[in-house]
């Protein structure tokens, strides 16, 4: 595929929130920063400088950067690296930026199709063979079941075994746990409700139609493929991103990188917090380069209604909104068009490229629909397109909202020594991407080192003023 380049399972049943883990132990690269001793907690502990929590494209991308600046660490998997892409992606799902934006420290994809898009065993054969590639020191299956401040910086403990380091890297991801409303539990037991990561495939749900609630990139790829697949889907629209696959010849990725939109940092705008909060863009990496955007799925013969604002006495109940939300989708992709065209027009590619143009908006039928029965029959399926959430349950450090999210800048966790990576817009409005995670890498292993410095006593180094090469030791 490439060449690596060095240098019914019912919502009642919905997997619940867990503990994050990691496979049989392997020991840690050695040949690094150390930290200071610490005393023994329980149970030996193993000392280290840094634990990454997480071994898919973020957390290799970190190690990766720790390697280069000499700093021992470990990456605690809870099954195995990149996991997510292999147990919780449906069969059809391929990345939605195309295969040469696949960039990590380092390494990058080299093969024969570099305007496709990556199958899901592709992009596990890309992210085993980068921590390969790299070496990382990934200790799978095993499950971190707290992590806590100690006068030592943190102390991390597993299901096989303890370790206390000074600096610690969350590198879970984002999409963790499937966000579902409350009221889903009104849903009629006939029915059949299925989350993304539950979801595989048409053949496993019920004969009947279909209720895909949100239509983000996941929910529009899923409704067009089960409509194709001869059942009735109806689409439950709530605020979305529109975006065409290719615009005046070239990927949409192409124009939004190359004009800078991709690398709009954090600090940057004017409401981060809402921007960590936009849905994904509805795009779809199919070989044809399709544009999945509700005019598509309309043209399938897909119906569209209102946001499900919730279920009342059997009955889905949808906002008189449809409208509102499909034209404020529809200025927005102008707005972003118009992006495009000026930094087109600045760059001198105005010859080059087809010429600006304008996609026909998005057709909302009348009137809306406002509620289904669900006892009726007309639909026999629910797919809760509603989004992710991360879980740190096992997180026993006070840096979590209200909301159980971390309160970070930027990727340094308001905790001393702790930080995050793969979160939406953590540093870039691409930082949820694989090559989000090489830019955000790189500037987090600055914060890091600069973390251990301020923390380094005389006593803690040798006569060229740097710190010891050791390895991770036990403490006794």
């Amino acid at each position: 595929m490439h060449r690596p380049r060095t240098s019914r399972r019912s919502l009642r049943s919905h997997r619940s929130v867990r503990p994050c883990t990691t496979s049989s132990p392997t020991p840690p690269t050695s040949g690094s920063r150390s930290a200071d001793p610490t005393t023994r907690l329980g149970a030996a502990a193993v000392r280290t400088t840094t634990v990454v929590i997480g071994a898919g494209h973020g957390g290799l991308a970190m190690s990766r950067c720790l390697s280069d600046r000499s700093i021992d660490h470990v990456v605690l998997e809870r099954s195995q690296v990149a996991n997510s892409w292999r147990t919780e992606r449906w069969d059809s799902l391929r990345l939605l930026t195309p295969n040469w934006q696949c960039r990590l420290p380092g390494y990058a994809y080299e093969g024969n199709d570099p305007d496709g898009f990556m199958t899901m065993p592709e992009v596990v054969e890309f992210v085993t063979g980068y921590a390969k590639d790299i070496a990382a020191p990934v200790q799978t299956g095993t499950t971190v079941t707290s992590v806590r401040r100690t006068d030592g910086g943190y102390h991390v403990t597993t299901d096989h075994d303890e370790w206390q380091c000074p600096t610690v890297v969350l590198a879970t991801g984002a999409f963790y746990v499937p966000r579902v409303p409350a009221y889903s539990e009104a849903v009629p037991k006939a029915v059949t409700t299925l989350t993304p990561m539950e979801y595989r495939n048409p053949d496993q749900l019920a004969e009947g139609g279909v209720l895909v609630v949100g239509a983000s990139a996941t929910g529009v790829q899923i409704a067009h493929e089960i409509q194709r697949s001869g059942r009735p889907v109806t689409v439950a629209v709530g605020e979305h991103v529109r975006g065409p696959r290719v615009y005046r010849g070239r990927d949409i990725h192409w124009w939004m990188e190359a004009a800078g939109v991709l690398d709009e940092r954090y600090d940057e705008v004017d409401d981060i917090v809402r921007a960590r909060h936009v849905p994904s863009m509805q795009l779809a990496g199919s070989p044809e380069r399709a544009t999945f955007d509700l005019n598509a799925l309309t043209g399938l013969g897909v119906k569209l209604v209102g946001r499900l604002a919730g279920i009342r006495d059997g009955a889905a109940q949808f906002s008189g909104s449809l409208r509102n939300k499909c034209e404020l989708a529809d200025l927005k992709l102008d707005r972003l068009l118009d992006t495009v065209d000026a930094w087109a027009t600045a760059s001198g590619m105005d010859d080059a490229t087809p010429p600006p143009h304008r996609f026909t908006p998005t057709a909302v039928s009348e009137p809306p629909t406002l509620d289904v029965d669900l006892a009726s029959g007309a639909v026999q399926n629910i797919i809760w397109a509603t989004g992710f959430r991360p879980d740190y349950s096992w997180l026993d450090v006070p840096v979590l909202d209200g909301k159980g999210m971390v309160r970070h800048d930027g990727g340094v966790v308001d905790s001393p020594g702790m930080y995050l990576i793969g979160a939406p817009f953590l540093r870039r409005r691409k930082s949820s991407f694989i090559d989000g995670a090489r830019d955000d890498a790189q500037d987090l292993i600055v914060e890091l080192t600069r973390f251990l410095d301020s923390q380094a006593s005389p006593s803690r180094h040798d006569i060229t003023g740097r710190w010891p090469r050791t390895a991770p030791q036990d403490l006794t």
